[in-house]
Protein backbone atom coordinates (compact mmCIF):
# COMPACT_ATOMS: atom_id res chain seq x y z
CA UNK A 1 0.00 0.00 0.00
CA UNK A 2 1.23 3.40 -0.68
CA UNK A 3 2.46 5.18 1.82
CA UNK A 4 -0.06 8.40 1.18
CA UNK A 5 -3.08 5.48 1.53
CA UNK A 6 -1.65 4.21 4.50
CA UNK A 7 -1.94 7.84 5.84
CA UNK A 8 -5.18 8.22 4.52
CA UNK A 9 -6.04 5.22 6.94
CA UNK A 10 -4.73 6.66 10.09
CA UNK A 11 -6.39 9.80 9.36
CA UNK A 12 -9.71 8.17 9.46
CA UNK A 13 -8.70 6.35 12.56
CA UNK A 14 -7.52 9.46 14.45
CA UNK A 15 -10.76 11.03 13.40
CA UNK A 16 -13.33 8.09 14.74
CA UNK A 17 -11.01 7.76 18.09
CA UNK A 18 -11.51 12.22 18.22
CA UNK A 19 -15.55 11.56 17.45
CA UNK A 20 -15.51 9.49 20.51
CA UNK A 21 -13.68 11.67 23.15
CA UNK A 22 -11.59 8.24 23.56
CA UNK A 23 -7.94 9.36 24.40
CA UNK A 24 -6.73 5.92 25.96
CA UNK A 25 -8.24 2.43 25.73
CA UNK A 26 -7.43 -1.07 27.31
CA UNK A 27 -9.84 -2.63 24.52
CA UNK A 28 -7.85 -4.81 22.55
CA UNK A 29 -11.16 -6.30 21.00
CA UNK A 30 -12.47 -2.89 20.07
CA UNK A 31 -8.62 -2.27 18.42
CA UNK A 32 -8.88 -4.76 16.91
CA UNK A 33 -12.67 -4.42 15.34
CA UNK A 34 -11.24 -1.23 14.28
CA UNK A 35 -8.31 -2.74 11.83
CA UNK A 36 -10.51 -5.72 11.20
CA UNK A 37 -13.27 -3.55 9.74
CA UNK A 38 -10.71 -1.22 7.48
CA UNK A 39 -9.60 -4.71 6.27
CA UNK A 40 -13.42 -5.02 5.69
CA UNK A 41 -14.02 -2.35 3.76
CA UNK A 42 -10.76 -2.63 1.87
CA UNK A 43 -8.86 0.42 3.04
CA UNK A 44 -5.53 -1.87 4.52
CA UNK A 45 -4.70 -3.90 1.95
CA UNK A 46 -2.32 -6.91 1.55
CA UNK A 47 1.38 -6.60 2.22
CA UNK A 48 0.70 -3.47 4.05
CA UNK A 49 2.98 -3.26 7.44
CA UNK A 50 1.42 -1.80 10.28
CA UNK A 51 4.05 0.36 12.19
CA UNK A 52 2.97 0.25 15.65
CA UNK A 53 3.59 3.61 17.33
CA UNK A 54 1.58 5.18 14.70
CA UNK A 55 -1.59 2.64 14.42
CA UNK A 56 -1.68 2.94 18.54
CA UNK A 57 -1.12 6.26 18.14
CA UNK A 58 -4.22 7.20 15.76
CA UNK A 59 -6.34 4.29 17.05
CA UNK A 60 -5.76 5.66 20.50
CA UNK A 61 -4.69 2.85 22.50
CA UNK A 62 -1.31 2.18 24.12
CA UNK A 63 1.18 -0.07 22.23
CA UNK A 64 0.93 -2.89 24.82
CA UNK A 65 -2.71 -3.21 23.48
CA UNK A 66 -2.50 -2.74 20.41
CA UNK A 67 0.31 -5.62 20.51
CA UNK A 68 -2.72 -7.57 22.05
CA UNK A 69 -4.77 -7.01 19.01
CA UNK A 70 -2.83 -7.43 16.32
CA UNK A 71 -1.78 -10.74 17.57
CA UNK A 72 -5.76 -11.78 18.13
CA UNK A 73 -5.95 -10.70 13.90
CA UNK A 74 -3.00 -12.77 13.36
CA UNK A 75 -4.97 -15.50 15.09
CA UNK A 76 -7.82 -15.05 12.50
CA UNK A 77 -5.92 -15.12 9.60
CA UNK A 78 -6.18 -11.45 8.47
CA UNK A 79 -2.10 -9.87 9.62
CA UNK A 80 0.67 -12.15 9.67
CA UNK A 81 4.17 -11.50 11.09
CA UNK A 82 7.34 -11.68 8.62
CA UNK A 83 10.46 -11.70 9.32
CA UNK A 84 12.49 -8.11 9.35
CA UNK A 85 9.03 -6.33 8.51
CA UNK A 86 6.95 -7.23 11.74
CA UNK A 87 2.97 -7.51 11.54
CA UNK A 88 1.68 -7.15 7.38
CA UNK A 89 -1.80 -7.47 6.46
CA UNK A 90 -2.00 -11.14 4.99
CA UNK A 91 -2.60 -12.22 0.96
CA UNK A 92 -4.48 -15.20 1.06
CA UNK A 93 -3.74 -18.26 -0.91
CA UNK A 94 -6.00 -20.96 -2.53
CA UNK A 95 -6.94 -23.00 0.27
CA UNK A 96 -8.22 -20.14 2.03
CA UNK A 97 -10.25 -19.72 -0.48
CA UNK A 98 -11.84 -22.98 -0.47
CA UNK A 99 -11.81 -22.75 2.94
CA UNK A 100 -13.93 -19.56 3.58
CA UNK A 101 -16.02 -20.91 1.08
CA UNK A 102 -16.76 -23.71 2.16
CA UNK A 103 -17.93 -21.79 5.34
CA UNK A 104 -19.69 -19.73 3.46
CA UNK A 105 -22.13 -21.58 1.35
CA UNK A 106 -23.45 -23.51 4.92
CA UNK A 107 -23.76 -20.08 6.48
CA UNK A 108 -25.64 -17.78 4.11
CA UNK A 109 -27.77 -19.66 2.22
CA UNK A 110 -28.73 -21.10 5.80
CA UNK A 111 -29.49 -17.78 7.20
CA UNK A 112 -31.53 -16.95 4.05
CA UNK A 113 -33.47 -20.09 3.99
CA UNK A 114 -34.04 -20.32 8.22
CA UNK A 115 -32.91 -17.11 9.57
CA UNK A 116 -35.76 -15.86 12.02
CA UNK A 117 -34.73 -12.32 11.07
CA UNK A 118 -36.28 -11.84 8.22
CA UNK A 119 -37.83 -8.37 8.64
CA UNK A 120 -39.03 -5.94 6.44
CA UNK A 121 -36.03 -3.71 8.15
CA UNK A 122 -33.63 -6.69 6.86
CA UNK A 123 -35.06 -6.55 3.73
CA UNK A 124 -35.01 -3.26 3.31
CA UNK A 125 -31.42 -3.37 4.17
CA UNK A 126 -30.36 -6.19 1.49
CA UNK A 127 -32.40 -3.77 -1.21
CA UNK A 128 -30.15 -0.73 0.25
CA UNK A 129 -26.96 -2.75 -0.61
CA UNK A 130 -28.26 -3.48 -3.87
CA UNK A 131 -29.20 -0.16 -4.78
CA UNK A 132 -25.36 0.85 -3.37
CA UNK A 133 -23.65 -1.41 -5.63
CA UNK A 134 -25.49 -0.15 -8.45
CA UNK A 135 -25.05 3.82 -7.84
CA UNK A 136 -21.35 2.45 -7.37
CA UNK A 137 -21.23 0.86 -10.89
CA UNK A 138 -22.66 3.74 -12.51
CA UNK A 139 -20.14 6.15 -11.05
CA UNK A 140 -17.35 3.63 -12.11
CA UNK A 141 -16.65 3.38 -8.39
CA UNK A 142 -15.56 -0.36 -8.51
CA UNK A 143 -14.54 -0.13 -4.98
CA UNK A 144 -17.59 1.26 -3.98
CA UNK A 145 -19.10 -1.94 -6.19
CA UNK A 146 -16.74 -3.73 -4.22
CA UNK A 147 -17.58 -2.38 -0.77
CA UNK A 148 -21.59 -2.72 -1.66
CA UNK A 149 -20.79 -6.19 -2.11
CA UNK A 150 -19.64 -6.50 1.30
CA UNK A 151 -22.80 -4.46 3.01
CA UNK A 152 -25.06 -7.56 1.23
CA UNK A 153 -23.57 -10.60 2.27
CA UNK A 154 -23.33 -9.14 5.59
CA UNK A 155 -26.92 -8.39 5.88
CA UNK A 156 -27.34 -11.61 4.48
CA UNK A 157 -26.16 -13.34 7.50
CA UNK A 158 -27.58 -10.75 9.87
CA UNK A 159 -31.17 -12.33 8.57
CA UNK A 160 -29.80 -15.38 11.15
CA UNK A 161 -30.40 -13.11 14.11
CA UNK A 162 -27.13 -14.86 15.39
CA UNK A 163 -24.47 -12.36 17.51
CA UNK A 164 -22.01 -15.92 17.03
CA UNK A 165 -22.45 -15.81 13.42
CA UNK A 166 -22.47 -11.63 12.88
CA UNK A 167 -18.96 -11.97 14.58
CA UNK A 168 -17.56 -14.79 12.22
CA UNK A 169 -18.92 -12.82 9.35
CA UNK A 170 -17.06 -9.87 10.37
CA UNK A 171 -14.01 -12.74 10.03
CA UNK A 172 -14.97 -14.46 7.14
CA UNK A 173 -15.52 -10.42 5.37
CA UNK A 174 -12.28 -9.25 6.25
CA UNK A 175 -10.13 -12.37 4.95
CA UNK A 176 -12.95 -11.88 1.50
CA UNK A 177 -11.66 -8.43 1.17
CA UNK A 178 -7.76 -9.89 0.70
CA UNK A 179 -8.91 -12.07 -1.38
CA UNK A 180 -10.43 -9.89 -3.81
CA UNK A 181 -7.72 -7.96 -4.05
CA UNK A 182 -5.55 -10.35 -5.38
CA UNK A 183 -7.79 -10.41 -8.52
CA UNK A 184 -6.24 -6.99 -9.31
CA UNK A 185 -9.56 -5.25 -9.99
CA UNK A 186 -11.80 -6.26 -7.38
CA UNK A 187 -14.73 -4.10 -8.77
CA UNK A 188 -14.67 -5.83 -11.88
CA UNK A 189 -14.77 -9.16 -10.25
CA UNK A 190 -18.57 -8.11 -8.14
CA UNK A 191 -19.75 -6.00 -11.18
CA UNK A 192 -21.58 -9.20 -12.39
CA UNK A 193 -22.51 -10.54 -9.39
CA UNK A 194 -25.00 -7.12 -8.69
CA UNK A 195 -27.97 -8.63 -10.47
CA UNK A 196 -27.36 -11.39 -8.38
CA UNK A 197 -27.70 -10.11 -5.49
CA UNK A 198 -30.71 -7.77 -7.18
CA UNK A 199 -32.43 -11.47 -7.38
CA UNK A 200 -31.99 -12.91 -4.45
CA UNK A 201 -33.79 -9.69 -2.89
CA UNK A 202 -36.77 -10.43 -5.87
CA UNK A 203 -37.16 -13.75 -4.29
CA UNK A 204 -36.96 -12.77 -0.50
CA UNK A 205 -39.53 -9.88 -1.40
CA UNK A 206 -41.82 -12.50 -3.04
CA UNK A 207 -41.73 -14.90 0.41
CA UNK A 208 -39.52 -17.27 -1.85
CA UNK A 209 -36.65 -18.02 0.71
CA UNK A 210 -36.27 -21.23 -0.54
CA UNK A 211 -35.19 -20.28 -4.20
CA UNK A 212 -33.32 -17.12 -2.73
CA UNK A 213 -31.30 -19.76 -0.98
CA UNK A 214 -30.51 -22.08 -3.61
CA UNK A 215 -29.92 -18.92 -6.00
CA UNK A 216 -27.19 -18.09 -3.52
CA UNK A 217 -25.57 -21.22 -3.29
CA UNK A 218 -24.89 -21.30 -6.72
CA UNK A 219 -23.71 -17.89 -6.88
CA UNK A 220 -21.28 -18.61 -4.18
CA UNK A 221 -19.94 -21.43 -6.26
CA UNK A 222 -19.54 -19.70 -9.20
CA UNK A 223 -17.40 -16.91 -6.86
CA UNK A 224 -15.03 -19.71 -5.81
CA UNK A 225 -14.38 -21.18 -8.94
CA UNK A 226 -13.76 -17.85 -10.75
CA UNK A 227 -11.50 -16.98 -7.75
CA UNK A 228 -9.55 -20.13 -7.76
CA UNK A 229 -9.42 -19.71 -11.39
CA UNK A 230 -7.56 -16.69 -11.07
CA UNK A 231 -5.44 -17.85 -8.50
CA UNK A 232 -4.84 -20.74 -10.88
CA UNK A 233 -3.93 -18.59 -13.56
CA UNK A 234 -1.31 -16.62 -11.45
CA UNK A 235 0.30 -19.60 -10.48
Amino acid sequence: MPTAEFDDVLAALDAGRRSRRTVMSTSADRAARQVREEVVEGRLRSGTRLPEERLAAAIGVSRNTLREALSQLVAERILVREPNRGVVVATPGPDDIRDLYAVRIVVEPGALEHGPGLTDARLAALRAAVDEGRAALANDDLDGVASANQHFHRAVVAVARSPRLDALMDLLLAEMRLVFHSMGDPGAFHTPYLEDNARICDLLEAGDRDAAARHLAGYLSRARDHLLGAASGRG
